[in-house]
């Protein structure tokens, strides 16, 4: 840089002003950089002069060589071979294998015996130890990450404090390069050569083309820098003079302006300024020397300056006329401050307490940011933005010979070279089956455009026809790619007749991937004419035309005359189908139309997309003619050469080379299927050699398989080829076979010439981008490579890496730019912007010869077609319109490019961009490969939780076991983990030929991408790992700990919030009547009356009572439990009786005699071993004295079936109902305590009269009991709440063994005097339609029934609603039908019953819902004369942190609630939190407690308790007699153990008051707490019973804190497996959970328990005790932690120090994974049983 001192006095004087008028403002930094370089531009130009020299260059080592000529090849390799990623790929697993790295492990699935899931044999599980270790990065990493941290674009430092940068920053380039030892000045930086010339006379430098172009860029960069620092340091010293008896000081000036002031200690007044650095200058007499001032603070780290607030007017310094006032440090004015004021200002200084956490955050903009966040630590782009890049002028002696347009060099060739061949094609014998001269083209093309122009159809049912096409309509070619020759007679004749051919592939059936999508493209171009061949349109698939409207498009006449056939294909637009053979010649009046414009399109190309979609490239005449003369410059082509073409000739490089260049040059080709390259990939080679062809398209399989065929290398020549044109050369995988093929063609006898290796570039919108020139002293070099980190071309960065790596990747050039084309690289994100020289991004293109649009698609035409790069400071470089290619990569030296791969397969995975050809080389180089086929692997990405995830797909071999396959997976995701370090979302293998196929027999990846996310896969083995790669959740939730329950109640005032208490109507204090007075007062007021009715399948009136039958049955059972059972009063009877009125009879013979009854569910005989368990429990519970049950119930029990689960000893004494005597009198003995309740024998009101006991969903008993008070009064508050009088009619349809059940079938009769009829669930279950005819028969107008019962006739009656309402079932009567539930109302089950039977004029407000708990039988229930059930729409993300957030209908996150019912007379009801005690608000959800005269009573025993989150046993003062610790503490309350909340509604009472409606949640111990957030298991159930079609019945439980799915499939097992993805995907995308196990079982398998509840802790039982027969069991691989690193609340999935057999071979290595465990099996439930689980709360749960 100059030296400020040796420039000029006038322009340091002009830089000078120039400081000024940038610190003042008065111009922008924009024009300040312009004006500062042009007064410094003839200096800087002088002296760089003076200081170029050339650096020497080094040669690159020859290990490549070295490599090349040790490589080994196989028949089972394809164009992803690479032996260099097989080194890299052995190398990172043999870091797993001998433990220096530690990765992902998967823990195998268990699959059921026989599930046919694979048409692979599967194998039955091993079990087998999990080893593996944690994801790490690799040790042989690249550091250029660290040293661009270390660069100046990695300091957040001042440029102030920055030292002085003097070695040279080329190493972060080249990172893994030797850094030089010299310095900048002892070595100065090599030339830049100022044109195109002079840097192509340097030299070849074929190996290292990218360090060249990276080392000019990074010194360059370097030069500006020193440039900018010397300045400053000059701009420092001689910007200002220093003032008289001052200092100059360097501080950092503000801009006040927009300042914030803030009071801060110390009184003084903070501001906050406008940063804008300047340079100013203090002096001496500015500091204040008065000790009572606060002196001006030096700027903090947070770039405040604090300024004295009690300056005195004296002391300060009047500023001159010419100072800066608005940037001035001045004293501030005294002034006088109120007391009350500055006790304010006081109180503001003083430290606030940290604010509560918002309920809840927006996780959907939290996602987003994370997905898209970029690692700091990353590699950054640090070259000049780069400059368009112009191809080579087209020479003027070649321009000269050339034809002036595609048109005129057909006919010429036609006529004047008739007999020259234009084109042969080979038959399946490798011999020349057909040819074509010029001169039959010519004349096959011109009959074609007669037939187009000429032939008429018929298009209406009159007859009327219409010429088949016109000039500028659409015309569809369609042949397969062994009929080349017919292709291109009708391709020249639709160009000659004016109309626009669209060539596509032929389908081979009607099932054939991206079939409907060609014909999208053929209905969105207006196709109605397809031309194809008579063999292939008697291949196509069709179909009779049953449409009378009109003769529909049918056949060519030569085929099928009038046939009434159409070809078939799913998607297809109706076409008229001519076929291009025998046609008739053209008349002799008939004249070709005239020439076309050039801006008329000439062709329709076709291209697709990333998501499969079709789209046509139109082509004008125009661009074929300049793509057709660039071509003939780049390939120097000339007429009666020879070329063989192996490529697809319909689209891209083969229709550019061997349709189109070739006819324009008068050229011969030599069509060779594909088909026959599967045969003898040595075919064209023999080609080449036999016919002295100079040109060959090929691809770099062919390639690989002419390689490979080694027996077939006799006798070949290739020396005539002077270009072997390589299509897909762009792919950097195609490398290995470049290399390969040339050094082993290269020597005799093949002598293949050393440049004819030619990859080139170029894509359907583009056409050719650049094509490898052949060598000569004008066009210099001619290849470059380079070695590249795949990590930093993961952030879009070239970075040069060691070839031995493990992320590196070897890339060659795919050519220069062709004649007459401009290039430039704009941002890979799709913007517009120009990338920086060491940056990739998508290449773009401007030239003549490129497309112009997409067929009537504008908006991706103008995104496509009309890019204006946008370059320094966001403005276009231009008034030129380029060409997005879809191709990404970067521009080398000397206008090489470098594709790095295909936006098409590019995957865009958090930030990071990965080619999908990359992943699937890696997995390749993944041995033995003996488990899948090599060319039948797809990658692709699919959009889970606001990110791109990895999807891998192949095809498994048959013979390949599910043990080998699991571990061939495991070595393919260690492989990928630490080659591109990234995560692999599913990895899944499919049978043999089972993926979708292109027409030319690749992977259709777009259509297998639809399959898995439709669900239509199929896998035979899949794993996924979500918890490797779902990076971006939102941040768990922290509690405050801090917040106390008084601190919420008084938040809850201050806000004015309400408090959740609501209480229904008060009950009068009448005196009650004893249940049995009650009975035996009606036998003697009403005996006739009918109260009680039993209804079965088979009969109507099975059974009835009348009051007097009643009381009659109920002594005789009485007498037998005293007389002959000689049970004293006050003893426990358990009642095993079915749903009947025996039970009721029973029930009140226990309380004639004096005893608490029990009533117990009676066992089922199917299923003994299930069903006397809980019947024991039961009995000993309640220490039951004695069993009564009816006879075929007490012979099951003492049966030997049943003693072989329990002995039948170990029953209390069983009595048979039909032992009981004829008649009986209450005795006035000993036996009957006639003190306690006089003579009548009823209990008081402090007694017991009955015990309930039931299983909740959690698989827990619960017991509690009833005194005569409470059953008194909670048959009242029914009767008053559903005005049950004895005229009226209810119908029960309920499990009567528990709770509000229990009492309507039992006790509401008795009590009210209503007939009630009996309907038994199991009957229902038998004839679903029992309860709706009975509804109807009997016109009643409530009933009480459960979930069960209403799900049984959705399921089981939706086709039979018509023959409902024929047979006369009418439901208009029916007022109310409660369902009796203890969860959450089933709202979406709800409204499917009103609106299926709404038919028979059922009313779409009679289902209402009821709740209860076992602390109180009944809290809410619809009466008749209550408001409607309101439904209110809640946000489920507030809902996760127990708040509740009300929206709109339809809202996203919404989740539907139903009240529960109107609270019952005498219900009190308050919502309270349950780990805190205190009140809550109606904002808050919390646990219901309730405030009875009917609540339940504890046993005399402790119950396990089922609340709060430690999970363990409760007492019963816990629970029945519970205190708030705020609000109404002075209540006794009773815990349901539901979460639920209150809301006042809008609607009126009865009583003229507003409505409480009570919400209820879910149960408190099924919730799951995950996250620091808390779920409820229905809300999962649901997302995930809409993943999949064919889910049914789902349940949803935690194991080791991970979250376990059990999934019902109602489709084959063929299915199962497509349900695990879709089932981890929508539970994570829905409430952002990693689902940790999944279980796919057989329909019916999820138990429910008599109310319908799901009985989730059973199947979690059952799933442990591997008991559940599940068809597969899917684990997740989790994140390996060593055990070193893990604390003893940490180790939940320690192993199980044995097997099942109880030996020492279960146990398991050091490193394991949560769960250790491979399968579910006994071995898990051996854990289960001696080791508690730990929930998150560090507490024990017990298990019942």
């Amino acid at each position: 840089m100059n030296d400020p001192d040796t420039l000029p006095d006038e322009i340091r004087e002009k830089l000078a002003e120039l400081d000024l008028e940038l610190s003042e403002g008065d111009i922008t930094k924009k024009g300040y950089d312009k004006k500062r370089d042009a007064l410094l531009a003839p200096f800087r130009n002088l002296q760089n002069t003076a200081a170029l020299h050339t650096e020497p260059s080094t040669a690159s080592p020859n290990s490549r060589s070295n490599r090349r000529n040790q490589r080994r090849v196989t028949r089972d390799e394809d164009r992803y071979h690479s032996e260099i990623r097989v080194e890299a790929v052995h190398q990172a697993l043999a870091e797993y294998s001998d433990g220096r790295k530690l990765g992902p492990q998967p823990v195998k699935p268990h699959r059921r015996n026989g599930a046919a899931v694979s048409r692979s044999s599967t194998q039955k599980n091993k079990r087998a130890t999990a080893n593996g270790g944690g994801r790490m990065l690799s040790d042989s990493s690249s550091e250029d990450e660290d040293s661009v941290n270390g660069g100046t674009l990695g300091k957040k430092d001042s440029t102030l404090t920055r030292p002085p940068q003097t070695a040279p920053r080329t190493a972060s380039l080249l990172s893994n390069k030797k850094k030089e030892t010299t310095t900048t000045s002892d070595v100065p930086p090599p030339p830049i050569a100022k044109n195109t010339a002079e840097r192509r006379s340097g030299g070849p430098r074929k190996e290292r083309a990218v360090e060249d172009m990276l080392r000019l860029v990074q010194e360059n960069r370097d030069r500006n820098d020193q440039q900018k620092k010397d300045y400053g340091e000059y701009v420092q010293a001689r910007i200002r003079p220093k003032a008289p008896g001052g200092e100059v000081i360097r501080v950092a000036r503000q801009d006040y302006r927009n300042s914030k002031i803030i009071v801060t200690d110390g009184e003084a007044i903070r501001i906050s300024p406008h940063r804008e650095e300047i340079e100013t200058t203090i002096e001496e007499t500015t500091s204040l020397n008065d000790h009572r001032h606060h002196h001006i603070l030096e700027q903090s780290d947070d770039e405040a300056v604090y300024v004295n607030t009690t300056i005195g007017g004296g002391s300060g310094r009047v500023p001159p006329p010419n100072e800066d006032y608005q940037n001035a440090v001045l004293p501030l004015k005294p002034t006088k401050v109120s007391s009350k004021i500055q006790n304010v200002v006081n109180a503001l200084q003083k430290p606030r307490s940290k604010p509560l956490q918002d309920y809840y955050n927006d996780d959907d903009a939290e996602l987003e940011a994370m997905a898209k966040i970029r690692d700091p630590d990353a590699p950054r782009p640090e070259g000049t933005i780069m400059n368009p890049v112009r191809g080579e002028a087209a020479h003027s002696n070649t321009n000269n010979t050339m034809p002036r347009s595609l048109d005129s060099a057909f006919h010429r060739f036609g006529t004047t070279a008739a007999k020259n061949i234009a084109a042969m094609v080979l038959d399946q014998s490798a011999k020349p089956s057909t040819s074509l001269t010029y001169g039959k083209l010519h004349s096959r093309a011109g009959k074609v455009a007669y037939m187009l122009l000429t032939k008429t159809v018929q298009v209406n049912k009159d007859g009327s026809k219409n010429v088949m096409c016109k000039p500028g309509d659409r015309v569809a070619l369609i042949y397969p790619n062994t009929q080349p020759l017919h292709f291109l007679a009708a391709f020249y004749g639709c160009l000659q007749a004016g109309v626009i051919p669209v060539p596509v592939e032929m389908p081979s059936s009607k099932r054939e991937a991206g079939i409907a999508q060609l014909g999208f493209l053929l209905g969105n171009c207006g196709v109605k004419v397809a031309l194809t061949s008579e063999s292939c349109y008697k291949g196509l698939p069709k179909k009779v035309n049953t449409s009378s409207a009109f003769s529909a498009p049918s056949g060519s006449t030569s085929l099928t005359g009038t046939s009434n056939e159409i070809v078939d294909f799913r998607g297809w637009p109706r076409l008229w189908w001519a076929v291009t053979e025998h046609m008739s010649k053209p008349a002799r009046d008939w004249t070709a139309p005239p020439r076309l414009a050039d801006e008329t399109i000439a062709y329709i190309e076709y291209t697709t997309g990333n998501d499969g979609t079709v789209k046509g490239v139109c082509v004008t005449r125009q661009a074929v003619f300049a793509h057709c003369r660039a071509l003939t410059t780049a390939m120097e082509y000339k007429e009666d050469e020879t070329m063989v073409c192996v490529v697809d000739f319909k689209r891209e490089v083969g229709l550019w080379h061997s349709i189109l260049a070739s006819v324009f040059n008068g050229m011969k080709v030599i069509f060779v299927p594909y088909s026959l390259m599967k045969m003898n990939p040595a075919t064209w080679m023999h080609m080449v050699s036999k016919y002295q062809a100079t040109t060959a398209l090929v691809k770099s399989r062919d390639l690989h398989w002419a390689l490979l065929a080694t027996r077939d290398h006799k006798d070949i020549s290739l020396a005539s080829l002077r270009t072997l044109l390589v299509a897909d050369g762009a792919n950097p995988w195609s490398l290995s076979s470049c290399d390969a093929f040339a050094a082993a063609f290269t020597p005799a006898p093949y002598s293949l010439r050393p440049d004819a290796m030619c990859p080139c570039a170029g894509s359907s919108e583009t056409g050719t981008i650049s094509i490898r020139r052949r060598g000569n002293a004008q066009l210099g070099s001619q290849s470059g490579r380079g070695v590249l980190s795949m990590s930093a071309l993961s952030h879009c960065v070239v970075r040069v890496d060691q070839e031995n790596s493990l992320t590196s990747l070897t890339l060659q050039d795919a050519g220069q730019i062709v004649a007459g084309a401009v290039v430039v690289v704009t941002a890979i994100d799709g913007s517009n912007r120009l990338c920086q020289a060491d940056e990739i991004g998508e290449i773009c293109v401007s030239a003549n010869s490129t497309a112009q649009l997409y067929w009537a698609l504008e908006g991706q035409t103008h995104h496509t077609f009309k890019v204006e790069p946008l370059g320094e400071y966001g403005k276009p470089i231009g008034a030129v319109r380029y060409v997005r290619s879809g191709l990404i990569g970067f521009m080398g030296p000397d206008g090489m490019v470098f594709v790095v791969a295909r936006r098409q397969s590019l995957l865009a995975v958090s930030g990071r961009y990965h080619s999908a050809d990359d992943i699937i080389a890696t997995v390749l180089a993944v041995e033995p490969m003996k488990f899948v086929y090599r060319g039948r692997i797809c990658v692709f990405s699919t959009s889970v939780l606001r990110d791109e995830r990895i999807v891998i797909v192949a095809e498994q071999k048959p013979n390949c076991s599910e043990e080998e396959a699991f571990d061939w997976i495991t070595r393919v995701l260690r492989a990928i983990d630490t080659i591109h370090q990234v995560g692999i979302y599913c990895c899944a293998l499919v049978p043999a030929n089972h993926l979708p196929k292109t027409p030319l027999g690749g992977v259709h990846v777009s259509e297998t991408k639809q399959r898995f996310e439709n669900g239509d896969l199929h896998p035979s083995t899949l794993l996924m790992c979500p918890h490797n790669c779902v990076l971006n959740l939102p941040k768990p939730r922290e509690r405050q700990a801090d917040v106390g329950p008084a601190a919420m109640f008084v938040g809850n005032i201050v806000q004015g919030v309400r408090i959740a208490v609501a209480k229904g109507r008060n009950i009068d204090d009448e005196p009650a009547i004893p249940l049995l007075e009650c009975l035996r007062s009606r036998a003697q007021s009403s005996p006739d009356h009918r109260i009680l009715t039993l209804v079965s399948a088979k009969n109507a009136e099975q059974d009835t009572a009348t009051c007097a039958t009643l009381l009659k049955r109920a002594e005789r059972i009485a007498g037998l439990l005293t007389d002959r059972a000689r049970l004293s009063r006050g003893d426990h009877v358990a009642l095993i009786f079915p749903p009947s009125i025996d039970l009721v009879a029973a029930f009140f013979g226990c309380l004639s005699a004096g005893l608490v009854p029990v009533c117990i569910r009676p066992p089922v005989a199917s299923d003994l071993n299930t069903t006397l368990g809980p019947i024991r429990m039961m009995v000993d519970m309640s220490k039951a004295v004695a069993i009564l049950a009816p006879q075929n119930v007490s012979k099951l029990l003492k049966s030997k079936e049943a003693a072989h689960s329990i002995d039948s000893n170990a029953w209390p004494m069983i009595l048979d109902m039909e032992d009981a005597p004829s008649s009986w009198r209450r005795k006035q003995n000993n036996n009957c305590d006639t003190t306690a309740s006089g003579s009548s024998g009823a209990a008081s009101k402090d007694e017991i009269c009955y015990l309930d006991f039931s299983i909740n969903s959690s698989g827990q008993l619960q017991g509690s009991s009833m005194s005569e008070a409470s059953a008194i009064t909670v048959c009242k508050s029914i009767k008053v709440s559903s005005e049950l009088y004895p005229s009226r009619h209810v119908v029960v349809c309920a499990p009567p063994y528990s709770g509000i059940s229990l009492v309507l079938w039992c006790l509401s009769s008795v009590y009210s005097g209503h007939h009630t009829t009996l309907i038994p669930p199991a009957e229902v279950e038998q004839q679903p339609s029992l309860f709706l005819t009975t509804l109807s028969n009997l016109k009643v107008r409530d009933a009480f029934t459960t979930y069960s019962t209403i799900n049984s006739c959705v399921t089981q009656l939706a086709s039979s609603v018509e023959s409902l309402r024929e047979r006369g079932c009418n439901l208009s009567m029916l007022r109310s039908c409660v369902a009796i539930a203890e969860e959450r109302p089933r709202i979406a089950l709800m409204n499917s019953f009103c609106k299926l039977f709404a038919p028979l004029s059922l009313n779409n407000r009679a289902i209402s819902t009821s709740f209860s708990s076992r602390v109180n039988a009944a809290i809410c229930m619809q009466g008749a004369s209550g408001p409607e059930p309101s439904t209110v729409y809640v946000d489920a993300r507030a809902l996760r942190n127990d708040r509740i957030s009300l929206v709109g209908k339809g809202a996203p996150h919404s989740v539907a609630l139903i009240e529960s019912g109107k609270l019952l007379p005498g219900v009190k009801i308050a919502i309270a939190n349950p780990e805190t005690r205190g009140q809550c608000a109606d904002s808050h959800l919390g646990e219901i407690w309730v405030s009875s005269i009917h609540n339940a009573s504890p046993l005399n025993r402790m119950v396990t308790g089922t609340f709060g989150d430690d999970g363990g046993a409760t007492c019963n003062a816990d629970v029945y007699n519970a205190r708030l610790t705020t609000g109404d503490t002075k209540t006794r309350w009773a815990r349901t153990g539901y979460l639920g909340f209150l809301r006042q509604t809008q609607s009126i009472t009865e009583h003229g008051e507003l409505h409480d409606a009570v919400f209820v949640v879910g149960a408190l111990n099924e919730s799951l707490v995950l996250r620091g957030m808390r779920y409820h298991p229905f809300d999962v159930e649901n997302t995930v019973s809409k993943a999949h079609r064919f889910v049914g019945n789902s349940a949803v439980f935690t194991w080791n804190h991970l979250v376990v799915i059990v999934a019902e499939c109602t489709g084959s097992e063929s299915d199962a497996l497509d349900l695990v993805p879709a089932i981890t995907s929508a539970v994570l995308e829905e409430h952002h959970l990693i689902v940790g196990v999944v279980v796919i079982v057989d329909p019916g398998t999820i138990r429910h328990g008599p109310g319908g509840e799901k009985l989730r802790s059973t199947i979690r039982t059952l799933l442990l005790e591997d008991k559940l027969n599940a068809i597969y069991v899917a684990y997740h691989i989790f994140q390996s932690v060593a055990v070193a690193d893990v604390g003893k609340s940490e180790r939940v999935g320690k192993a199980p120090k044995g097997n099942r057999n109880g030996d020492e071979k279960g146990r398991r290595p050091t490193v394991r994974f949560r769960p250790a465990t491979r399968n579910i099996s006994s071995e898990i439930c051996q854990r289960h049983k001696a080791k508690p689980e730990i929930n998150e709360a560090g507490e024990e749960e017990e298990e019942t």
